[in-house]
């Protein structure tokens, strides 16, 4: 067992932007026998288990708002760019502004976003300078700097998140949404990210900068083959033009952090996914969709 899975003295932990990352993440740490805070624009829905600090970051916040605390994980959205500073920067500058006192250990959950204008077959890992090609991108990465200059922040940097709730690609491939089959695509099961948020949180010597991603890239067209099959269905159509797109990353950092994955292969996330969600159409009212998943 890791060091970052033993028992460890209970802590106070703030949670910014607490939603559907920071919420199971919170749940865990009060498992453990932390104290957790969750602070967020609106607090309705959030576990009894949290205390509830509702503040709205786009403006500057009281110091006397947020008592001190031992560790902060961010998670807040990119947003918009909507002016000279984007609103994801204003708020972590306000953030930065309103805490009392250095914490312990400071994460912000970021995006491997900032690397998308590195595109190719080449795999990137942390070493890999940050290239964004997009506003969004940009303000992410304005993010990272703050957040390392002004909070001394560790960065965790997720592929795309899938899991319960976090259905996307499976709705397209059930429509029968058109797919760029040769995209490169990186993910990570939202099981695996709050475990490594959870880690950088107690390991003794976390790494600076981590990219949340699973053992193994895969083409687009591969992972909605695979769930079309699995739910019985038509693959999607094609996007043209064919050409291949998007990143290549590697995990090996995220490996040795946690030792092993919970779903290393997309086919073992989506598989999990399938059978505990059945992928309804919940939030879209529609009828659930009852997938045929062979054991992997």
């Amino acid at each position: 067992m890791r060091a970052s899975e033993t028992a460890a003295s209970p802590r106070r932990t703030l949670l910014v932007g607490c939603g559907k990352l920071g919420t199971p993440l919170g749940l865990r740490l009060v498992a453990a026998g932390g104290e957790v805070l969750a602070l967020r624009r609106d607090t309705t829905g959030l576990p009894d288990a949290f205390a509830r600090l509702s503040a709205d970051l786009s403006a500057p916040v009281p110091r006397t708002l947020i008592p001190a605390v031992d560790d902060v994980v961010i998670t807040l959205p990119p947003g918009d760019h909507d002016g000279p500073e984007p609103a994801y920067v204003r708020s972590l500058r306000h953030l930065a502004d309103a805490l009392q006192a250095a914490s312990r250990r400071v994460v912000l959950v970021s995006s491997t976003r900032v690397l998308e204008g590195r595109a190719g077959p080449t795999p990137l890992t942390e070493a890999d300078a940050p290239a964004p090609a997009s506003a969004r991108a940009a303000a992410l990465l304005d993010g990272e700097r703050l957040a390392f200059d002004r909070l001394d922040a560790l960065v965790v940097r997720p592929a795309g998140i899938y899991g319960p709730g976090r259905d996307t690609l499976v709705r397209k491939v059930r429509d029968g949404s058109p797919v760029q089959y040769a995209r490169r695509t990186n993910r990570i099961h939202e099981t695996d990210l709050v475990r490594s948020l959870e880690a950088m949180l107690g390991e003794p010597e976390p790494p600076r900068l981590l990219h949340a991603v699973d053992a193994r890239p895969a083409p687009l067209g591969d992972v909605v083959t695979w769930i079309a099959d699995a739910l019985g269905v038509p693959p999607p159509p094609r996007i043209e033009p064919a050409a291949p797109s998007g990143t290549v990353l590697r995990g090996d950092r995220l490996m040795a952090l946690l030792g092993r994955l919970r779903y290393p292969f997309f086919e073992d996330g989506y598989s999990a996914l399938l059978e505990q969600a059945i992928v309804a159409g919940a939030a879209r009212g529609g009828p659930p969709l009852v997938a045929r998943v062979a054991p992997t």
